[in-house]
C-alpha cells in the first residue's frame, strides 16, 4: 500500500513538474522580510530571531515564545504610499513551553496600476479617458508549528515546520493559488545560536487562472498579443544558513552579531557568487542592547555588481550593496521597533520607515 501511494504522489508531482516551470523571483514578496528588528539587521535573522515573526524567517525560533502569546504587527508604504506591505502573526506556546503553533499573514499590494487596453481606439486615435486603474495584491498564509528538543544542559535544538498558502490577484481579470511548505532548525550552544531555513521545500506551486471578457481578448487579438490561458508556475527552493554570536560588552550591554548566506537554485542572480546552478548572498546584521530595553541595530545586504557610471562609456563594475538601521525599546509587554532601509540599492536608492508593533498578551493578575 505504501508502495503505491509513493507511486501516486510521485506520478502527480513529475505531472506538476512537467506541465509548471520554476519562474526566477516566482513570489518575490515573499523574500521582503517581517519585522522592523529583521529588517534593520540586513534580514540577517536565521540563528537569532525568537519571537512571533519567526514564522517568517526560521519557524524553528518560535519556540521562544514559551510563557505568553505573542502578537506581531508590521506595516511599510513604498513608492509614496502606492505600494503596502503588511505583515502580522500570533505566537501561541503549547504544552508547557515546549511547542508554539503561530499563524503569520503577509499582504503585499500596488494600487492605481493603469490599464491601457483601451488606449487607443479602433480608429487609431488615442483617448486618455479609455485608461482606468487596479489594483494587485500578494497574500501569504503560513500555519508553523515548533518544538525544542533538549540536547544537552545549555545545548538546545530547535526544529519548526511551516505549510503556507498563496494567494495572488491582478484586479478582476487574474488570479492564483498556491501552496508550499518551508522547515528550520536553530541550534544554541552558550553563546553561539546557528540556523538552518529551507524554504519551498518540496517547491511553492501557483496556478493561475484568468477572466478576460470578449471585447479584451478582441484588443489582444488585433495587437497580435497572446491570450493568456490558464498556466502553473513553480517556485524553486532556496537555503538560508546563518550563525550568531552574543558579546557580552558589560553586565547591561550585549551585541549579537549574524551572518547568514542565502543559497538560490533558479538560475543565476546578480550576487556574490553566481551560477547557473546556485548563487550565494551574504547578509550582516548587528544589534546591541541595553538591560534587554533599548536596542540599536544595523545591518547590510543584497550585493550587487553595477556600472560604476551608466551615463559614460566606462564599462567598470563596482560593488554595490543596501544598508539598513534601526532602534527598538521595550516597555514590559510591549516592544515597539524602528527601521530605516533602502529597498532598491545604492544606484537606486529607495529609502523606507518601518514600523513594527510586538506585544506579549500577558493576563491581568487578580489583586
Amino acid at each position: 500500500m505504501k508502495n503505491k501511494l509513493l507511486l501516486i504522489v510521485t506520478f502527480v508531482l513529475c505531472g506538476a513538474s512537467s506541465m509548471a516551470q520554476f519562474r526566477k523571483y516566482s513570489n518575490e514578496f515573499l523574500n521582503i522580510g517581517a519585522g522592523a528588528r529583521g529588517l534593520s539587521m540586513g534580514n540577517a535573522q536565521v540563528a537569532s530571531v525568537a519571537d512571533g515573526s519567526s514564522g517568517y524567517w526560521n519557524p524553528a525560533g518560535l519556540v521562544k515564545v514559551k510563557e505568553y502569546p505573542q502578537l506581531n504587527l508590521m506595516h511599510a508604504e513604498y513608492f509614496a504610499g502606492i505600494g503596502k506591505y503588511d505583515f502580522g502573526s500570533l505566537a501561541i506556546p503549547i504544552s508547557g513551553g515546549k511547542r508554539t503553533i503561530g499563524f503569520s499573514v503577509l499582504r503585499f499590494a500596488v494600487d492605481d496600476i493603469p490599464n491601457t487596453i483601451f488606449l487607443v481606439e479602433p480608429d487609431g486615435t488615442i483617448n486618455f479617458e479609455n485608461i482606468t486603474t487596479f489594483s494587485s495584491a500578494d497574500y501569504a498564509f503560513l500555519f508553523s508549528f515548533a518544538q525544542q528538543i533538549k540536547v544537552k544542559k545549555k545545548h538546545d535544538l530547535n526544529v519548526g515546520v511551516n505549510a503556507k498558502i498563496i494567494h495572488r490577484k491582478a484586479g478582476d481579470f487574474a488570479t492564483a493559488w498556491g501552496f508550499g511548505f518551508d522547515a528550520g532548525i536553530q541550534y544554541e550552544a552558550k553563546k553561539w545560536r546557528l540556523g538552518l531555513m529551507a524554504r519551498d521545500i518540496t517547491t511553492t506551486f501557483n496556478a493561475w487562472s484568468y477572466t478576460l471578457d470578449e471585447k479584451v481578448r478582441e484588443v489582444f487579438y488585433l495587437t497580435q498579443n497572446d491570450i493568456p490561458n490558464r498556466s502553473t508556475e513553480l517556485t524553486a527552493p532556496k537555503l538560508i544558513a546563518g550563525g550568531a554570536y552574543n558579546f557580552k560588552l558589560s553586565k547591561k550591554v550585549n551585541l549579537l552579531a549574524e551572518a547568514n548566506i542565502d543559497f538560490t537554485f533558479d538560475g543565476r542572480r546578480n550576487t556574490i557568487i553566481s551560477s547557473s546552478a546556485v548563487s550565494i548572498d551574504p547578509k550582516l546584521g548587528l544589534e546591541a542592547s541595553v538591560n534587554n530595553v533599548f536596542f540599536v541595530r544595523a545591518g547590510i545586504n543584497n550585493f550587487q555588481k553595477t556600472l560604476q557610471d551608466e551615463d559614460s562609456t566606462n564599462t567598470k563594475k563596482v560593488w554595490i550593496y543596501q544598508p539598513s538601521v534601526g532602534a527598538g525599546f521595550k516597555i514590559s509587554n510591549v516592544q515597539i521597533d524602528y527601521a530605516f532601509t533602502n529597498l532598491a540599492n545604492q544606484s537606486n536608492p529607495l529609502y523606507t520607515h518601518i514600523f513594527s508593533l510586538k506585544l506579549d498578551l500577558k493576563k491581568k493578575t487578580k489583586k
